[in-house]
């Protein structure tokens, strides 16, 4: 658990302890207990003039004979002055472990706070089990909030933090943006230490003195804080756990460290390192310290940054094969029947997407890395369709933009919380909050449901419009209502062949519905709260779901149980999306981060930080390869899946952004918010202006342009329609939808 990462050392407890000789000539002891931080209980110093406490003692021997064992007799005798003993009493405290001097509470006593002997070559005599006074919490919570336990004179609080306030404020200006990142975690940490010593009055009022300076975009965590007064507060409240048992993740250059690391062991501020050892996690690097503005683009999250590390696995983000399928010509390039009445032989061509994927992607996963169903015949035609589409598809770009067809949903009572088009544009489904979906067609041809069994049996199941036929005529109509959920609705997603509906409920299920008899056919349970969000993979098949119990959950359609649980998140899961090759899962969370989650072993290759407000959409570029995600903060930020880094930031909304629309063939990103409007974005531009070479992707040193209103080619307002969906259709037309809302 060491509480340091810095670079590829780490810390082995069966090592020799070895001496930072300081530039003032006295010696700093790295000590390494055994779970690699250093002591958490400060030494309490003795009164001056009386006799060092006998743990004192015991510390001063073993410190005094490993300087001596090693030939360090300038600083042996440094101490021996410090500690106030004679030279006589060096060899009699070591002899019989008594003696006595004056000890100033100088640096020696700061030096012993910070020093414990590994247990491999202290003697045995020396450790001292320190009782732990037995809580009356619920076991998890005792465990995790044991650390608050007598952690230091409460009246000193404010001292310290202020004294750590006043250097880093003293610093150089390049110093001072990074250290400044240590003021929330540390005023969260030390808060809730006075709140579970019972010194109410106390935090109370360093609450009231420092909270105001922390960063705005922590103002809504601080109001949840605030309510923490009292120690029964603390029991059980799911953000404190979060909190407390995630380390939060500072990332600091190697000089603002020592410049933070030599100031606390001047100062002996024992209480401000010891909670960095415990509750954070310095990620330092090499390098130039990093400017404000870097900084505060990846800031944020509720625990901080990502590690380094967890960015650099592979991500195949690379697209799958195409199955190569013969599409005949139209009909008027057809020759005619010969002379001989034979049928006439259609000239066929090859999709020309799939002829370009021969060669193998080397960014995309081997087309057998995840078990992906089998094309059906139906689906076959549907490609066939698709790739006839596509051929009449409207190039778009800053100088074509797209039209956008609204689809305002009127005196819609029930509340709309949800919306999504098939990708034929045929159907459009709505999720309500009086806990019913309802299917529309938005073509001529109406929704009809399969006829009874009965009626079935008097088909002749060999003609050629057998399809027509199973269909029943009276049950036609331009909408469908499905009951069945028990709360508001808040997601809906179709199945990439439009045969099926899912959607998912505050009643803490995910239903299948089956888009030919209008009827629910499953209903999965495996979540324990309201399901946010669903969303069905771009092969059919799989499908993902994310909630408040802060877990996101991949399925298969003829499976009760999960395939994968995608556990990480510190808050709801609000929002999840498939990548187009469907061997990942991106995932947006309350705790304003955006993870990928590998669907072959379960994995979290990618943590994004940098969005201020809990994340509601996200977009895959169709090559794969890019990510867009939107928040309550009103920005949309672009992440470059393959080195992990954020590559872009558009701001212009004024509201949450809960649609994100790429636009078929990638030039123009569409982007719907609560502030009544739709934008239209140059991804192009936005990626091409980036550079990340491999320096940029092992620091996360971004240099992020700020470039929105370049790259923002269209504004289009609605009356007072908060747009809830958006979607390219095959001709590159954008669709939008959401309620009219009259206030």
């Amino acid at each position: 658990m060491a509480a340091l990462q810095d670079g590829p050392m780490e810390l082995d407890t069966e090592k020799e302890v070895k001496p930072e000789i300081l530039s003032d000539g006295t010696s700093n002891l790295s000590g390494n207990t055994g779970n690699g931080a250093l002591s958490s209980s400060p030494l309490t110093a003795a009164p001056a003039g009386g006799a060092p406490k006998q743990e004192d003692q015991q510390t001063l021997i073993a410190v005094l004979q490993f300087l001596k064992r090693n030939k360090l007799s300038e600083s042996v005798e440094i101490l021996r002055r410090e500690a106030g003993l004679a030279e006589d009493q060096v060899d009699s405290l070591a002899a019989d472990g008594s003696g006595g001097g004056k000890e100033d509470g100088g640096d020696a006593n700061s030096l012993l706070s910070r020093v414990s002997i590994p247990a491999a070559a202290a003697p045995q005599s020396t450790l001292t089990p320190v009782p732990v006074k037995r809580s009356e919490d619920h076991p998890d919570v005792r465990v995790v909030l044991s650390a608050y336990n007598q952690q230091g004179d409460p009246s000193l609080y404010q001292v310290y933090y202020s004294d750590l306030k006043n250097f880093i404020e003293s610093v150089l200006d390049c110093h001072r943006a990074e250290l400044s990142q240590l003021f929330y975690p540390l005023f969260v940490h030390m808060y809730l230490e006075l709140v579970y010593n019972n010194n109410e009055a106390k935090a109370k009022a360093f609450f009231e003195k420092f909270s105001g300076d922390q960063e705005c975009y922590y103002l809504d965590d601080l109001r949840v804080l605030c309510g923490l007064s009292k120690k029964e507060h603390m029991k059980g409240n799911e953000a404190l756990l979060d909190f407390r048992t995630s380390r939060f993740v500072l990332r600091i250059s190697r000089d603002s460290y020592q410049l933070l690391k030599r100031h606390l062991q001047e100062r002996h501020n024992n209480q401000i390192w010891n909670i960095i050892q415990e509750h954070l996690y310095i990620d330092i690097f090499d390098g130039m310290p990093r400017s404000k503005g870097q900084i505060d683009s990846m800031s944020g999250s509720l625990g901080g940054e990502a590690k380094r590390e967890v960015n650099k696995a592979k991500v195949f983000y690379g697209l799958l094969k195409e199955p190569e399928i013969e599409v005949p010509l139209d009909d008027e390039d057809d020759e005619a029947e010969n002379e001989e009445g034979k049928p006439k032989k259609k000239k066929t061509k090859k999709d020309s997407i799939g002829s370009k994927s021969k060669k193998q992607d080397p960014n995309a996963p081997q087309q057998n890395r995840i078990p992906l169903p089998e094309l059906k015949d139906s689906d076959k035609l549907d490609k066939i369709m698709y790739m006839k589409e596509s051929t009449k598809r409207i190039r778009l770009s800053p100088e074509n933009l797209p039209s956008i067809c609204f689809y305002t949903f009127l005196n819609a009572y029930q509340g709309l919380t949800a919306v999504d088009f098939t990708d034929d544009s045929s159907l459009l489904a709505g999720g309500f909050a009086d806990s019913t979906v309802r299917v529309w067609t938005v073509t001529p041809k109406k929704l009809r449901k399969v006829k009874s069994a009965a009626d079935l049996n008097l088909i002749d199941k060999e003609s050629d419009d057998v399809l027509e036929r199973i269909m029943d005529e009276k049950t036609a109509s331009e909408s469908k209502i499905l009951h069945g959920h028990s709360g508001p609705v808040y997601g809906v997603s179709f199945s990439p062949d439009r045969n099926y509906l899912l959607s998912s409920s505050e009643d803490s299920t995910v239903r299948l519905w089956s888009l030919q008899t209008f009827t629910c056919l499953v209903g999965y349970k495996g979540h324990n709260y309201p399901v946010w969000d669903t969303q069905f993979s771009p092969f059919g098949y799989y499908f993902v779901s994310g909630g408040h119990d802060r877990v996101a959950r991949l399925w298969a359609t003829d499976h009760y149980q999960p395939l994968r649980i995608f556990a990480g998140h510190l808050a709801d899961v609000t929002c999840t999306r498939f990548h187009p090759n469907s061997n990942y899962v991106a995932t947006g969370s309350t705790d304003r981060t955006v993870r990928l989650w590998d669907v072959l072993n379960g994995n979290c290759v990618r943590i994004f930080t940098g969005h201020k407000g809990p994340i509601h959409s996200l977009a895959f570029s169709p090559n794969g390869k890019f990510l867009a995600s939107g928040s309550t903060d009103g920005r949309v930020l672009l992440w470059d899946l393959g080195h992990g880094l954020m590559i872009g930031e558009l701001k212009g909304h004024t509201d949450t952004i809960y649609a994100l629309k790429f636009s078929r063939d990638g030039e123009i990103l569409a982007s719907g918010s609560m502030d009544s409007t739709v934008r239209l974005w140059d991804s192009t531009k936005a990626f091409d202006d980036v550079e990340t070479d491999d320096f940029t992707a092992a620091t996360g040193h971004i240099h992020l342009p700020d470039n929105s209103q370049e790259l923002l080619l269209g504004t289009y307002h609605t009356k007072s329609t908060p747009v809830t969906h958006l979607h390219f259709t095959r001709r590159n037309l954008l669709l939008a939808a959401g309620a009219y809302n009259s206030q």
